[in-house]
């Protein structure tokens, strides 16, 4: 095992709160027992993973030798590359947004939209962070994404899709969050 980055901690910790909020947001189809059993599972795994990272970031700065996180210096151009990541999912973001609520009149789609993007965005950043599993979580959001689009032609009450493309990808986003708080080993270069 290697010692934590910060930028793990704080990917763990994004992680568990955009899960949060999708599954709060889009667990409203459900059956009201269900939706509050999501919801609260949902909180708890949030909390755990903050609980888990507090945790180990206390434990490393006691153990480390400079009695701190490991700062990792990051590789040439990544501030770039991070960027024009972001950037390329704002702009797809919002501007399939535009066209799913303006041209299209289908707003119950902008949650598969929004997953699909999501999940596209984890492969660059699998390849700027070195992470191979952010590929694997990025093709898990992406499918919900896909399969939440196909539902949302379907049905235009958008009760499938909150749940495919809402519900499900928040649970992976945490359940990625809280892996990734506690199992360092897994975060495992990936070939570039």
């Amino acid at each position: 095992m290697h010692q934590p980055s910060r930028g793990q901690l704080v990917g763990s910790l994004v992680a568990a709160g955009f899960g949060v909020v999708y599954v709060l947001v889009n667990s409203w189809p459900l059956p009201a027992a269900a939706a509050w059993t999501a919801r609260i599972a949902a909180i708890a795994l949030a909390v755990a993973t903050a609980g888990s990272i507090a945790a180990g970031a206390v434990a490393t700065r006691s153990t480390s030798p400079a009695g701190d996180l490991r700062g990792d210096s990051p590789p040439p151009g990544f501030a770039r590359g991070y960027r024009l990541i972001v950037a390329g999912e704002v702009v797809a973001l919002f501007g399939g947004l535009a066209v799913i609520n303006g041209v299209l009149g289908a707003p119950h789609a902008g949650v598969a939209w929004v997953s699909l993007v999501v999940g596209v965005h984890f492969f660059p950043m699998g390849r700027l962070f070195r992470l191979r599993f952010f590929h694997v979580l990025g093709a898990v959001i992406g499918a919900c994404g896909v399969l939440g689009l196909v539902f949302a032609g379907l049905d235009t009450s958008g009760e499938a899709t909150a749940v495919v493309a809402g519900v499900v990808p928040g649970f992976v986003l945490l359940a990625f969050g809280a892996w990734g708080s506690t199992r360092w080993w897994a975060t495992a270069p990936a070939e570039r």
